[in-house]
Parts: C-alpha cells; structure tokens; sequence
C-alpha cells in the first residue's frame, strides 16, 4: 500500500498520513459504566454510573431507575468537576442531567455521618446556585432537586418574584444548600447582603438561550462576577445561540459539549409526538378548539396563545363552554398562577391555557395534547410549546392552528425544522378530515356534555396567599370562591355632629351647654330627650361677640314682646319708603338729548347730587334706629310703660 502524506501546519512539513484518525492523540476515557442500547434498551441505571445511594434510593422511590441519553453522557464528566455545555430535545431530562452532579457536590450532615465529608466542610450559606428564566421553571427545579436530595435531607430554596421577601429572608438565615432563582430576585437580595454568593461550588444555567431572548443576560452576568473564580459552571438548554455560546466561552473553563439524542430519534422534535397543522380562520378557532379537545383518549391539554390578552379570552370562553379550564400569563398575580398550575397538576383541570411564559420547564405527568392557537413567533418557541407532551418517552399530539395572516411565519418556521408542513390544509371546525385525523366521535360539537363535566374545576382550588409584593392582578382571579376573613371591631365607629360654635346639638355635652342659660330651658330639654331624638336648631343671626346659647337664653321669655318687634319692623318700612322716593328724585332729574351713535365721547349726566344725598342721610339714619329698637327688644324685654313712652317720644 502506497505511503501517503499530508501537510502539517504547526510545523510547515510534510509528515506521512495517520490512517487512523486518533494515532498520536489522546483519546478521552470513556465512562466506566457506559450503557448499552442494545435493541433499544437501557442496561445501566442511575447506582452504575457511580452517584449516591441515597439519592439512587431517593429517585428509585418515585420510579426513577434508568437514565435518558442526556443524564448517561453528562454525569461521568459532571461528577468528575468539569464544566459542562448539555444541549439536548425538551422533555428529554436535562433536570436530573445537572441536578445530580449539583447535588453530588453539596456536604451536608449526612455525608459527614457517612464518612464522605469533614464538619468543617459545612456551612449555612448556599454551595450550589441555580439560575432559571421564569418563575414556573424555578418551581419545577426546585421539586426535582428536593426529591432527588430527600434522603441526604438536602435544603433546596426557590426565590422568585411575586412572592413576599419575609419568608425568603427567613429560610436564608436559617441556612440553604441550593438556591434556585430567577436572576432579578437573585440580585436583589445580593445587594441587600442578605443573599451569600461566596460558598457558591456549582452554577447551572438553565434555559440560557430563553434568559437571552429575555433580556436578562446582563443579570446573569453581574450574578457570575458575584460568584467565586473557583467553581463548576454548567449550561443547559435546548437551542444554543451564538451568545450563549460566546457567554460561555468568557465565564467557562474548558467546558465539554454535550449533545445528546436518541439513537432512533431524529430531526429536532420529538419522536413521540404527532404534529398536525391546519390552516384555520381566526373567529372559527374557538370551536375547532372545543372540538379537538373532545377527540378520544384525551387527557390533559395546553393551549398556547401569543398574547395575554388572547390567553384570558380563550380561557373563559372554554369554561362556558363547560370545559375545567385556567390561565397562565403575566396579568395574574402569581398566587393565580400557581393556583392554575397546581389545579392542572391535581387533575381538577384539564384544559390550562397559557402564553410562553409556562412552555419552558413546565413538566406535567398525562399531557396528551398540545394546542397552538397562535403561530409561535420562532421555531425554539415551536419546540418548547410541543415539548410540553411527549415526555419521558410518551405519546403525544401536537396541533397547530396557523391563521391566513401566519402563514409567512409558519413557512419560516417550517423550513427551519425541516418540517413537511410547508403548506397547510384549509380546515374548518365541520371539515371531515379534521374528525378523521384527531379522532373526534362523529356529531361532536363546541359544547361540552354535561355528562362529561367530571371536573372539580378551578374553584376548587385554593388560592395561597403569598404576600405578593406587586399591585397587578392580585387577589384571586374570578370565579375563585375564597372569601376573606375581616377582623371583628375593637372600638366604636365615630358618629360625625353637626355643631354651632364648637358646642354640639345633640347629645349630653350638647344638652348641658344649652341648659346653662335657664331653668326653664333645661326643664324643655329633659322633656325633650325623654320624648325622643333632638332636632337640630334653626340657625338664628347673632350679633358678632355673642354666642349662641346667650342669645337663644331670653327667647323664651321674650314672646310678649311680639308687638314692639312689629312696631320696629315698621320703622325699618319707613325707611325703606324714603330710599325709593330719593331714588324716584334721581330719576326725575332733567335728561339729555339722544347723543348720536358715532359720536366716542361721553358727556356726563348732570344729577342733584345734593338732594339725594340728604335724602340718603335721612333713610339710613332711620334704618339703623329701627334695627337698634328690634335688637334691644330681643335681647332685654322692657316694660309696657316704658316702652309706650319712648315710642311716644
């Protein structure tokens, strides 16, 4: 056989050709307890590949033995303290892929008993930091690490938004060694110094390509410089954009790149799920839903909408329709969200609709059924909405309803997944092939049975009071039947008085200071309130100076003087009189000729200012006697001789 040669470029020469491509390297080991497929099955579980045995025994409680392709590849070279790139389909188990070695790395008591770790190795402060994109996410995490580390007794906190800083705060202190949290709570409690960042030995970063669409690559990059140098940094998701890589390249040290599939499972979506995709008019969609929703062997159902707005819509028009359903969006408070979520969780709803925000991470047990009621906006949001069903190797089905106005989106998306959809069939909500495809029973309408209506329904739900510290949608969403306890009154509510002059009207203090003036008076107020309720007073003008209790004091003895008020109201006439007949003597006064109308200037009216000035003097003189003759009648009754003399006078 003829030598054959290449060239070499680091040293510029001409060398002989290796035929085997892997002469002169070094090969990296392969893990010890690789697994086999052989026939399609797994031999190894997670004891062969050299984890715990209380967390084995932790994860073989709830049925979990044998690994996925992506959990395999990763943990030998996680276990090992290497930084890891895992980059596997959605659904395929990339939780337990960094949550293990995550775990693994953690000392706690238990391991101090079993001899694997020092005292002095433990601490309060977090060992382990895991950074997720949304809050359901973090939930979802935080269940699988603390039933993964249940045994071992490993303290696993989620801190997310939404929730009250109190109870976070307080598990903080007390001590935690896992944290899982969205990045702006994370920051937010580093700066208050109530989060501890230096223990930190492992970082995962979940879903790192949805916190770049986000915008939370800046956080997630404050967060990294908080950390210690020394550490073990992992990075999983299921896309890798340009950035996330570059991010990792500048945060990572030597990181392995881990892609990971199934030996029969090709293209970027998964196996287990049929897709259909139909082209469909928007205002028929809401009953091509209900219908689909009736195809049989239905279990749970997401329907997946773009916005928020379309989300709460669709939501409430399948509960009239007699469909168990909730919403997942960013309108909801958060209690209304993990409300929803539990309520699907516990089977009392099956149809959740929701936006993006609950496609990543969201891992429910008997999704049969996925529904995009909107195109996706790109195809890795196609590939998380689908991913919700067909997990851990179930059946699944996929259906996508793509409005007129979509389709230049769908071809885009469609040719980016290589998908055999490129031009959708035009259906209706009666059309025949729809029934034959999904398996809908003949004569199904948009209407629920009620027969079928087995469904607790979200009400059944409680809604837990989390303390949330935003305003927008919080409180139970509607239709939740919780009712909210008031405390019982300590004190008596205040009856507002009316008063005149800081004195009340009505009750004893108001009693006692218009009793003050007689005898009389208080005898008339007894009686009054031994009658009944006191009614208010006519207000009554009084002179600046006097009150008026001392003006109301004499009234009741002032009634005889009845005459000598109308013998004063007489003069107060008179002199009325007078003031029309000075202004009659104005208005006699010689007047002067039309002016024309053109003419700017004005020539004042000559008036006998003289006269009416006297006549003025005269009316008010005998105004102010009138009105001195009524007040001193009022205030002082006189006797009736005195009284006839000075009118005599």
């Amino acid at each position: 056989m003829p030598e054959r040669w290449q060239w070499s470029r680091p040293t510029g020469r001409l060398r002989p050709a290796r035929t085997n491509p892997y002469e002169g390297a070094v090969r990296p080991p392969s893990p010890p307890h690789a697994a086999s497929h052989r026939r399609g099955k797994i031999l190894s579980t997670f004891r062969d590949l050299g984890i715990f045995p209380e967390t084995a025994e932790a994860l073989e409680a709830v049925g979990i033995i044998s690994p996925f392709p992506i959990q395999e590849l990763t943990l030998p070279v996680a276990l090992s303290g290497n930084d890891v790139i895992g980059q596997a389909k959605t659904g395929t188990g990339k939780t337990l892929g960094f949550g293990l070695p995550l775990l693994e790395r953690v000392r706690v008591p238990a391991d101090v008993e079993a001899g694997r770790a020092r005292p002095e190795e433990l601490t309060e402060a977090p060992q382990a930091l895991v950074v997720v994109p949304t809050r359901e996410l973090c939930q979802q995490v935080t269940n699988d690490l603390l039933t993964a580390g249940k045994v071992r007794n490993v303290r696993v906190l989620a801190i997310y938004g939404g929730r009250a800083y109190e109870p976070q705060v307080e598990a903080l202190k007390k001590g935690v060694d896992v944290v899982v949290g969205t990045p702006g709570r994370l920051l937010d409690l580093a700066g208050q110094k109530k989060l501890n960042l230096s223990q930190v030995k492992s970082l995962v970063l979940d879903e790192a390509d949805e916190m770049l669409d986000l915008g939370f690559l800046p956080d997630v990059e404050k967060i990294i410089q908080l950390l210690p140098a020394k550490r073990q940094t992992m990075l999983f998701s299921a896309t890798m954009p340009g950035q996330v890589i570059s991010l990792a390249r500048r945060y990572m040290s030597q990181p392995t790149h881990i892609r990971a599939t199934a030996p029969d499972d090709e293209g970027q979506t998964v196996r287990n799920t049929t897709q259909h995709v139909f082209r469909a008019h928007s205002m028929d969609k809401p009953e091509m839903v209900a219908r689909i929703l009736q195809a049989e062997g239905r279990g749970l159902a997401m329907v997946f909408c773009r916005t928020k707005r379309t989300a709460a819509d669709i939501a409430d028009q399948l509960a009239r329709r007699g469909f168990a359903s909730g919403a997942v969006h960013g309108d909801l408070g958060q209690g209304a969200r993990e409300q929803a979520l539990r309520a699907f969780r516990n089977g009392k709803v099956d149809v959740l609709v929701c936006t993006d925000v609950a496609a990543r991470g969201i891992d429910v047990e008997g999704v049969t059924h996925v529904i995009n009621y909107q195109s996706p906006e790109e195809e890795k949001t196609y590939l998380h909405r689908i991913g919700r069903t067909g997990r851990a190797g179930a059946k699944g089905t996929a259906v996508t309803l793509v409005d007129w106005d979509d389709i230049p989106r769908w071809k885009l998306i469609n040719k980016a997944l290589d998908l055999p959809f490129d031009e959708p069939e035009e259906t209706y909500s009666t059309s025949a092939h729809l029934y034959a495809q999904l398996s809908i029973p003949e004569g199904t309408k948009g209407v629920l049975p009620r027969a079928e209506r087995t469904r607790a329904g979200l009400a059944a739900e409680e809604v837990e009071d989390l303390g949330e510290t935003g305003g927008r949608g919080r409180g139970p969403r509607r239709g939740a039947t919780v009712e909210e306890e008031r405390p019982a009154r300590t004190r008596t509510p205040r009856q507002r008085r009316r008063t005149r002059g800081g004195t009340p009207l009505d009750g004893p203090a108001g009693s006692e200071a218009q009793t003050t003036g007689s005898p009389a008076a208080a005898e008339s107020s007894e009686g009054t309130e031994a009658a009944g309720p006191r009614q208010p007073r006519r207000r009554r003008r009084t002179r600046s100076g006097q009150s008026g209790a001392a003006v109301t004091a004499p009234v009741a003895e002032a009634a005889p003087t009845a005459a000598v008020v109308t013998e004063a109201a007489t003069v107060v006439t008179e002199a009325a009189t007078v003031v029309t007949e000075s202004a009659a003597v104005v208005a006699e006064a010689p007047a002067e000729p039309a002016k024309p109308r053109r003419r700017r200037a004005r020539v004042a009216r000559p008036v006998d200012t003289e006269s009416f000035q006297t006549v003025e003097v005269a009316a008010r003189a005998l105004a102010a006697e009138g009105a001195a003759i009524a007040a001193e009648s009022v205030a002082v009754p006189e006797p009736a001789e005195a009284r006839a003399d000075r009118i005599s006078v």
